[in-house]
């Protein structure tokens, strides 16, 4: 009988031969599904009881459910083989066609075939409850249980290792020889699963077989020593490089050398990386398993550098404070709390802040944070080590070496993450670096702009050439100018608060760069794309600044109001005086009293700052908003609308608590407590918007985050 092909519009991917029921009729179900058919399979139409008034309806949702019943028929019989096809050849209903086939090819719960019962169940049950007794008992009886395969693929011992069961695997890692060791469960030996849980279970099986060391993990292609340096194990990862041989992480013998220095490079294990790359230098651009070079995956790690981690302006000092001299060879500086004491007293540490030559005590140390700041320091010191160490490597290499080992890529990597060390020693290894472009054909300074990286830009003033840097376009012809034209990227404007002051970055960015590229009227001034950078700035900026415009207006709003209410209530106050009037002067009551002259000053201030606030806000909501006001005009008036708030807000309170004290000074018991909880809306309104108010004004009148004093570097 000849085979009949599969329709085009067929439901299935194999047609019902008789044996494929199943499959097939959970393809055929789950299309009728989808195109709501399934319930004429479900049920035939039932006609309803002849009534002349619903005759014209009954009549519409029969020809509805014919229409259905024919197109669900249609796909049954087009998913069928010449023998499925001819039992239901005269059905008229796709209930009935589906029936039929069901009846014929469905399988019977009676005609299946009896599973195969495993005759060392017993056994694996007994290892994964790990009672050894009864599976010593199993082994007594048959040896050979020892190599027998679970239903997942492993032995006992991957069942013991996986429960974790240390006595289990030493009694049978004792019992094996060294090629049982060797057998997966399809993926992995029993030693990569040991590899991520358990030293001692690992010692025990290296120490029968070595050659274990060597079998990769199929799926990851992880050595063991890999699979327990990507869990952060690494006293695991530690005994695993003393049994390794030393030739087995060459270059040579595969990437597992290169991948071991990335993990350990970016755990901060710094000792095994630096003994891997002293013993083999190529390992600096030998790609690992993933395609990531040593030196790529050091670019990545900016708390690795000083320029990538940022310290608060103590923090800095006490940083500057530790100094390290560098020993021979790099030591462990994954610190924790049991060895910082003893490194921290070492001579290979010193302290000199607060003029002091000698460290100060342990609980002070605790106290300021000194621990962590010297663990970050003496990470610094030694990943800068290695990236000396990497750059005398780079040094000896040519071109074609350095994009097969990702030195380019890497020197990019580092420009995104703002790690300037990286920059300048690889650029004076080799200055061409400067010259080089990336995939969209940007060099250092043009990818610094995209990536909004300050930092890795301010080193062009320390450039010799910068004028000629400046007049290079990108593939798609934007200049420098065009790429500060363009958007930051998402997380460097969310770590600015406020759309006000993230439109300011973007023109202080703007302006920094013209600044630098002087170009000859009309020269460059296009992209590819016929825009001017001053035109691309306005295009990707456009909604940024609507939402500037929307943030400074909503605050100024809200702050308004609260200036608003101030002045009402100091203006009243000033005529309201605590006490009254004399009635046959006609001068306050109080009026000899000192506090009464500080009731009086503080409800002017109060008043006069309150008012000059609120004119600040309504400048605000009156401002017209161009790209250029973002730079100064508006922060300003911000600055000097929140300041004169925050003056009126802690005067009130101060005019508040002088009044209450005149009034009741012979009653202290009430009046401290009242004049305690006045403090309270000064402190909320400092804690919420004073943050704010500073990080306006340094943003606005701080020392900007260029640097122009950079030194010439190369």
């Amino acid at each position: 009988m000849a085979t009949r092909a599969i329709s085009a519009d067929a439901a299935v991917v194999e047609i019902l031969n008789g044996r494929n029921y199943v499959d097939w009729s959970v393809l055929v179900k789950t299309y009728l599904l989808a195109q709501d058919l399934w319930d004429v399979v479900e049920e035939e139409y039932e006609e309803d009881d002849d009534n002349e008034e619903e005759e014209e309806e009954a009549d519409d949702k029969f020809k509805a459910w014919r229409k259905k019943n024919a197109t669900a028929l249609h796909k049954i019989q087009i998913s069928c083989g010449q023998e499925a096809f001819s039992l239901i050849r005269n059905a008229t209903s796709a209930k009935r066609a589906w029936d039929t086939l069901a009846e014929k090819f469905k399988p019977k719960p009676d005609a299946a075939i009896p599973a195969k019962h495993d005759p060392y169940q017993p056994f694996f049950a007994a290892v994964k409850l790990g009672d050894w007794r009864k599976a010593k008992e199993f082994l007594t009886r048959d040896p050979n249980a020892i190599r027998a395969r679970y239903s997942t693929g492993g032995t006992a011992l991957h069942i013991a290792t996986k429960f974790g069961h240390e006595h289990i695997v030493e009694e049978l890692v004792q019992l094996m020889t060294p090629e049982d060791l060797e057998m997966q469960d399809g993926t992995w030996t029993a030693l990569h699963i040991a590899a991520r849980l358990n030293l001692k279970m690992v010692e025990c099986m290296v120490t029968k077989n070595k050659k274990l060391l060597g079998i990769v993990e199929e799926s990851h292609r992880l050595t063991p020593i890999l699979f327990a340096a990507k869990n952060d194990l690494w006293d695991i990862v530690r005994y695993l490089y003393s049994v390794t041989p030393i030739q087995d992480l060459m270059p040579e013998n595969g990437p597992y050398g290169a991948g071991l220095v990335c993990f350990c490079l970016l755990a901060k294990q710094f000792d095994i990386a630096w003994e891997l790359l002293q013993g083999c230098p190529r390992l600096v651009i030998t790609k690992d398993v993933v395609g990531i070079s040593p030196i790529r995956a050091l670019a990545g790690i900016p708390s690795a550098f000083p320029s990538g981690t940022p310290l608060k302006f103590w923090e800095k000092w006490i940083y500057d404070g530790i100094h390290i001299q560098h020993p021979p060879a790099i030591d462990d500086v994954h610190v924790n709390v049991e060895n910082l004491e003893e490194k921290l007293g070492n001579q290979n540490i010193s302290f000199s802040v607060f003029g002091f030559t000698q460290g100060p005590s342990s609980s002070l140390r605790k106290l300021l944070g000194i621990n962590r700041i010297c663990e970050m320091k003496l990470i610094h010191a030694r990943s800068l080590d290695i990236l000396d160490y990497m750059c005398e490597v780079v040094k000896h290499l040519d071109n074609q070496e350095m994009k097969d080992g990702l030195v380019y890529a890497a020197i990019f990597r580092a420009v995104q993450r703002g790690i300037i060390e990286f920059v300048i020693r690889l650029c004076k290894v080799d200055p061409d670096i400067l010259w080089e472009n990336n995939s969209m054909g940007r060099n250092i300074f043009q990818y610094s702009i995209e990536c909004r990286q300050e930092k890795v830009y301010s080193l062009i003033y320390g450039v010799g050439q910068r004028n000629l840097i400046a007049t290079f376009a990108d593939a798609s012809g934007n200049d420098m100018l065009h790429l500060a034209g363009m958007l930051s990227p998402t997380e460097k404007l969310d770590r600015i608060s406020g759309a006000a002051l993230q439109m300011q970055r973007e023109r202080q960015w703007f302006k920094e760069v013209k600044s630098l590229v002087v170009l000859p009227s009309g020269v460059g001034a296009f992209n590819k794309q016929g825009m001017r950078p001053h035109e691309l700035f306005t295009q990707n900026h456009n909604k940024l600044k609507e939402e500037g415009e929307k943030w400074m207006k909503d605050a100024a709003t809200s702050c308004t109001v609260v200036g608003a209410l101030t002045i009402t209530i100091m203006f009243a106050a000033a005529f309201t005086v605590p006490g009254g009037n004399n009635g046959g002067t006609g001068f306050p009551l109080f009026l000899d009293e000192k506090m009464f002259l500080v009731f009086i000053v503080s409800d002017a201030i109060s008043l006069f700052s309150s008012t000059t606030s609120v004119l600040m806000f309504l400048g605000i909501l009156t401002s017209r908003y161009a790209e250029d006001d973002f730079l100064k005009s508006l922060p300003t008036k911000m600055i000097i609308g929140l300041s004169t708030l925050l003056i009126s807000i802690a005067s009130m309170m101060v005019a508040f608590c002088s009044a209450l004290f005149l009034m009741l000074h012979e009653k202290l018991w009430i009046v401290i407590p009242i004049i305690f909880l006045s403090s309270v809306p000064v402190t909320l309104f400092i804690w919420m918007q004073f943050p704010v108010l500073v990080e306006i004004f340094i943003s606005t009148y701080g020392g900007g985050i260029f640097d122009k004093k950079v030194r010439r570097w190369i």
